[in-house]
């Protein structure tokens, strides 16, 4: 693994860092194409992603703080410690206020960020990975298993790189919401991408060290229980609009 990719000028550039980065380049990319496919300007693009991402990042970490509050390291009171709900709650709020000052409406502004953020998340885990941030699975001797020796937190036992398997899952649900995009409503393409999402960090936690709190559930399944429960709200929702909304494009 490599926390740091190179050092310049004694300036170093981690790879946690250029990872957020592509991923808010990648969202702008494919936010950007979907403003222009849907007849509204490609440059409002910018300050979605920039406040999506200020606002997730603001998220992540308050979140975490406040999860982690009695045991913080410095590492995690610096540039790692963040968390996907708190990153989601953020980034939604600070993507609305936006959006409604730009004139789109909530339900297209879901839709459209819908891919761009499973792949955004996929870069971002990618990212954890090099740098092993801890955000590691269970002991395995299976053959893709890693340790993480110089790693944020350094492992020598060989564990399940689970920021790779959540890496996978959010490029194939990112890959599946940009192809269905042209055949489902933006408030159904959401829902889906909230179900998906849930699910798989629901799986992958079975075999992340974080600690169970109910019913031998870590505190993110309970979470991502709610986030499908969400998508199946919003499912349920956009089937009963008029003239079959869930599965227009328009």
């Amino acid at each position: 693994m490599k926390p740091v990719l190179f050092e310049l000028g004694g300036i170093e550039l981690t790879s946690y860092g250029a990872s957020k980065a592509l991923a808010a380049l990648v969202a702008w990319v494919m936010l950007a194409s979907e403003l222009r496919r849907r007849g509204r300007d490609p440059e409002h693009a910018h300050s979605l992603v920039l406040w999506a991402l200020l606002g997730g990042f603001a998220g992540a970490k308050l979140y975490y703080l406040a999860e982690h509050a009695g045991s913080l390291s410095l590492h995690e009171l610096g540039g790692t410690g963040f968390t996907w709900f708190g990153g989601l709650l953020g980034g939604a709020a600070a993507t609305a206020v936006v959006a409604r000052k730009q004139g789109i409406p909530l339900g297209l502004m879901a839709g459209m960020a819908a891919a761009p953020l499973a792949v955004a998340y996929g870069v971002g885990r990618l990212g954890c990975l090099l740098a092993g941030d801890g955000t590691y699975g269970t002991p395995s001797d299976l053959p893709w298993a890693m340790s993480f020796p110089e790693g944020t937190v350094p492992t020598l036992e060989r564990v399940h790189p689970t920021p790779l398997y959540e890496a996978i899952a959010a490029f194939l649900v990112g890959a599946l919401l940009w192809r269905l995009r042209l055949r489902l409503a933006p408030l159904a393409l959401f829902a889906l991408y909230a179900v998906l999402m849930g699910i798989s960090r629901i799986l992958v936690e079975f075999i992340r060290l974080n600690d169970e709190v109910v019913l031998g559930l870590s505190q993110p399944q309970l979470w991502s229980f709610a986030v499908v429960a969400l998508g199946l709200l919003l499912a349920w929702r956009a089937e009963r609009v008029p003239n079959r909304l869930f599965w227009s494009t328009s």
